[in-house]
C-alpha cells in the first residue's frame, strides 16, 4: 500500500488508495480499508463482514461489518460504485485489520465514477487528535 500520506480519508474512519490512473472528474477504482486509529478504537477484531463482489454500494451508507471482542462497527461505503473486489485474507483472518490496516488489512476495492470531497491526511490526523 501507499504512505499513511498518499492516501485520502473519511471521517468515518475508513481510509481509499486511488489508483494512480484515475483523474479529477474521471472514474477510477479506490481500495478502502479502516485506519490504524479505528482498529485500534475498536479492539481486536474477531468477524468481517465484506458486501458481494459486484454489489452497488451508495457513498456514506453501511455495506459491512467489522467486529471486535470489545464492540461492533459499521464500515461504510465512501464513495458511490460497484465493488470490485474484497479482501477474502480478512475475512479468513480478521486480526489483519489490527496488525496491517493500511496493508494486508484492506477491505474492498470499488470502481466510482466521482470522488466526493475526502480528507488529507493533516485533516485526518486533526481530526482525530493525532
Amino acid at each position: 500500500m501507499a504512505d499513511k500520506t498518499e492516501l485520502q480519508y473519511t471521517a468515518e474512519h475508513e481510509w481509499l488508495l486511488i489508483d494512480p490512473s484515475t483523474g479529477p472528474g474521471h472514474g477510477g477504482t479506490a481500495t478502502v480499508g479502516i485506519t490504524a486509529y479505528a482498529a485500534e478504537k475498536l479492539g481486536d477484531v474477531v468477524f468481517v463482514e465484506l458486501p458481494a463482489v459486484g454489489s452497488t454500494v451508495a457513498g456514506g451508507t453501511v455495506v459491512g461489518e467489522i467486529e471486535s471482542t470489545k464492540s461492533v462497527g459499521e464500515l461504510f461505503a465512501p464513495v458511490d460504485g460497484t465493488v470490485t473486489a474484497t479482501n477474502d485474507a480478512v475475512v479468513a483472518s480478521p486480526e489483519l485489520v489490527n496488525s496491517d490496516p493500511f496493508g494486508e488489512g484492506w477491505l474492498i476495492q470499488v470502481s466510482f465514477t466521482e470522488l466526493p470531497t475526502l480528507l488529507s491526511y493533516a485533516e485526518y490526523s486533526a481530526l482525530v487528535g493525532e
